[in-house]
């Protein structure tokens, strides 16, 4: 199976939305999903990542099926009292770099920085809900890795978040959330593309086959923020 992860065109915030630019975006990476060969589309239910999605299921005449669990991240402190940034991840992890701290680090969840943080959950939420989401492609969670229990010959494509789908990749790879925002961060509509081996009964480890492709917006670029 392979997995093409998609993140979202320009956006409106505020409005949910893609902006004129972002929809230019869409248009781009639809184009350059056509051979692909994909034969889902899943997205998430936030306005800009369906609205995305809807110009790539329009060209290949397919539905889009909506999950929740794909929305984007949210963060801020559990307890009120005040945290580094205001628990924004992106901000948090420039600041360890900037102070030499270990962004792999295995215990990030319970360092001075995430420890109060409601981004935890909603992490652990996101990895929960992917393990049930690939059970129902084929997949199941055994362990770090999958067992593959389904027909899996078969290309998916899965729009989203920049925070979203760092939370689905750093549990798919086992990898610390903090150090896949910082290395993998996807600029607006970058294409990633995860490969998990098409063997059944076997116990798989993804791999990924590109990361964030966004040749497609080539001339369209503008600066990239991560939000909610």
């Amino acid at each position: 199976m392979r997995i093409v992860f998609v993140r979202h065109g320009h956006p409106d915030y505020v409005h949910d939305c893609l902006t004129d630019l972002g929809r230019r975006h869409a248009a781009a990476a639809a184009q350059r999903l056509k051979d692909e060969g994909i034969r889902q589309i899943f997205s998430s239910t936030c306005g800009r990542a369906y609205e995305t999605a809807g110009q790539t299921a329009e060209l290949l005449g397919l539905p889009i099926v909506k999950c929740d669990f794909m929305r984007e991240i949210t963060w801020g402190s559990a307890d009120g009292q005040p945290l580094l940034a205001d628990g924004h991840p992106w901000s948090i992890a420039d600041h360890m770099v900037a102070r030499g701290e270990s962004l792999p680090d295995p215990a990030w969840k319970s360092n001075q920085y995430f420890a109060r943080n409601t981004l935890v959950p909603c992490v652990e939420r996101i990895a929960s809900a992917t393990d049930d989401w690939l059970r129902q492609l084929g997949y199941t969670r055994e362990g770090l890795y999958y067992r593959v229990t389904g027909d899996t010959h078969t290309t998916v494509a899965a729009f989203g978040h920049g925070g979203a789908s760092t939370a689905i990749l750093s549990h798919l790879f086992n990898l610390p959330f903090p150090f896949v925002t910082t290395v993998m961060g996807p600029d607006y509509t970058g294409v990633t593309i995860v490969s998990l081996p098409d063997e059944p009964g076997q116990l798989v480890s993804p791999r990924f086959e590109l990361m964030n492709d966004a040749r497609h917006i080539q001339g369209m670029k503008i600066e990239n923020y991560f939000g909610n």
